[in-house]
């Protein structure tokens, strides 16, 4: 009896390490969209921009003279996603940039229904290698935007290129960045 008594021990501690596995891996699937967005901003994976502050901005200007007119090409692409019924484009296709320098550019939007409507852009820069080095400041991506029926906008984004770029093997042969962003229609407006 006692070799049966050893056998449901033995079993109710498998299942305990099993249910507690089973747990930590729901928690880690729960987790795991959060720990990739903040994986991505803090390294720039996947395209992802940094975001700057002023004082960031104004140290990366002191660093440029060390790359004193070293330049790149940015150029800005817009996109709306079908269940958002604006126009959305660049003002400026391209800029060029140069290092360490604030550059602002607009985005025109207008929103083409008879009802309020609230978009939520995403964004990202390729070539992916770039992501860590290209910063924003100021962005109308960083909250909601709600458009009134027929109201046209223009929306500005603050930014600067690190000159850090040209000491990464991999990304300082990089001439043009693309700003990618695209508007998607916020839930609450559904």
């Amino acid at each position: 009896m006692s070799t049966a008594g050893t056998l449901d021990r033995r079993n109710l501690r498998t299942g305990f390490y099993a249910a507690i596995f089973a747990l930590a891996m729901l928690g880690l699937g729960f987790a795991a969209v959060p720990l990739y967005r903040l994986f991505c901003q803090v390294t720039g994976f996947a395209g992802t921009t940094q975001r700057a502050t002023e004082d960031e901005a104004s140290l990366a200007a002191a660093a440029a003279q060390q790359v004193a007119g070293a330049t790149v090409s940015v150029r800005f692409d817009a996109n709306i996603d079908p269940d958002l019924a604006w126009t959305f484009r660049p003002e400026q296709v391209t800029q060029t940039v140069k290092l360490g320098q604030r550059q602002m550019a607009f985005f025109y939007a207008k929103n083409n229904s008879d009802r309020p409507l609230t978009g939520q852009a995403s964004f990202n820069v390729s070539p992916d290698q770039t992501g860590g080095y290209f910063n924003k400041i100021q962005c109308f991506c960083f909250t909601e935007q709600t458009l009134q029926p027929g109201q046209e906008v223009h929306m500005p984004v603050l930014f600067f290129v690190d000159p850090s770029i040209r000491n990464d093997p991999n990304a300082a042969p990089v001439e043009q960045i693309t700003l990618s962003y695209t508007f998607h229609r916020a839930p609450e407006s559904s």
